[in-house]
């Protein structure tokens, strides 16, 4: 602590040079939090699905349709627990296409039983059960429509159009919330059996089935028995889990994870560059004073220590500004939660990011490090004589 002032000193002497690298280790951070939260949005679904979960849909393509038979069918396999079917309603409200968000119907009573990551007070769970044209809405959709529990909502579905070509009436009877960060509370799930009596056709069609499975180490043998059921039959089925699913929706975009990684390479290979050749030039430019100091009794333990500290503060500065700046701006939430509902600094990347900010500290430094340590006293006092 003693040599804080010694540091401070050196960081002084070039203001404006200290200041660019800063903001250049600034900017990487933020741009740093802000791709990882991005992916986290892409990905969150991959992380919450539960691995006692399949997937089942037609096996061309998700936009093809299966038969609502296919249920009792599926519920009849070993080992599968039951099965909730699933429906893109693709809801517009007020007839605006910038108000588009997820609206799927499905069977409430199963659904709630499959998915107790997400949360609602029991008396909403019940309205939902007796209410034929009842609905929830996630905490993230309430929030962005100002929609409140006993509000009556409109929509249009170019998909599912209503009998007599008018807009479908839901009433809100509960607001569900996430016992996780990464749950997706962007959407809206209604019933499915008030789907099927008012659509003007594709009566008993269904977009998906969630399959829940009683033990999840067999979930590749109850696949493979759920598809060999449907073999061969107007309506074959894809099953595989819920995770690989999310996963292969999320990759239809492209693969966040190489172009993230792909681009915060480069970023850092560039930052790492400016730190690395700003120490440099500092141990080059105080040669004599490095002379100087050794003269006086400092190991060269120590001078390699100062430099090390002195490249470290840097990063710890910049990165850790760059860090809590990219977690302020996402806990003001999604700026586009159509497309990003799930917006957080997760604590892995926040881990991830403190970790490369010591990492670049360490790295930028070692080099002018050790030709500080290695600097001979007679060398470095005639270096500009």
């Amino acid at each position: 602590m003693k040599f804080l002032a010694l540091i401070w000193s050196n960081l002084k002497r070039k203001k404006l040079r200290t200041a660019l690298t800063l903001l250049s280790i600034f900017i990487a951070f933020l741009l740093f939090g802000l791709l990882c939260t991005i992916k986290e949005s892409f990905t969150g679904g991959v992380t919450m699905a539960g691995a006692d979960r399949l997937i089942t849909r037609h096996k061309v393509s998700l936009i093809m349709s299966l038969p609502e038979a296919h249920r009792v069918k599926i519920e009849r396999i070993n080992g599968v627990a039951y099965a909730v079917p699933f429906v893109w309603f693709n809801g517009i409200y007020q007839d605006k296409p910038e108000n588009f968000f997820a609206t799927i119907p499905t069977d409430p009573e199963a659904f709630l039983k499959m998915y107790p990551e997400y949360t609602l007070p029991e008396a909403e769970k019940k309205a939902w059960l007796e209410t034929r044209s009842g609905a929830i809405v996630g905490r993230t959709l309430a929030d962005r429509f100002q929609w409140k529990v006993g509000d009556r909502i409109p929509l249009m579905s170019p998909i599912w159009p209503h009998t007599g070509d008018t807009a479908w009436e839901f009433d809100i009877v509960g607001i569900f919330d996430g016992t996780k960060k990464s749950a997706d509370t962007s959407g809206m799930y209604m019933r499915y059996d008030y789907l099927d009596e008012g659509r003007a056709r594709g009566d008993g069609e269904v977009g998906w089935y969630g399959v829940q499975i009683a033990d999840p180490d067999r979930a590749t043998e109850v696949a493979a028995a759920i598809d060999k059921e449907f073999e061969n039959s107007p309506y074959e089925t894809k099953t595989e889990p819920e995770g690989a699913f999310m996963q292969g929706f999320a990759q239809q975009i492209g693969d966040m994870g190489t172009i993230l990684t792909a681009i915060l390479s480069s970023v850092f290979f560039t930052i790492l560059l400016v730190a690395g050749n700003t120490m440099a030039q500092t141990v080059r430019e105080r040669t004599e004073e490095i002379g100087v100091l050794k003269a006086m009794g400092f190991t060269n333990e120590l001078v390699l220590a100062l430099v090390l500290a002195e490249s470290s503060v840097i990063a710890m500065v910049g990165g850790f500004a760059g860090l809590a700046a990219a977690w302020l701006i996402a806990a003001g939430g999604s700026p586009v939660p159509g497309m990003l509902p799930i917006f957080y600094f997760a604590p892995h990347y926040v881990a991830l990011g403190v970790a490369l900010v010591f990492a670049l500290g360490f790295v930028a430094g070692i080099l002018p490090a050790l030709q500080a340590m290695r600097l001979q006293i007679a060398v470095a006092l005639r270096r500009n004589a």
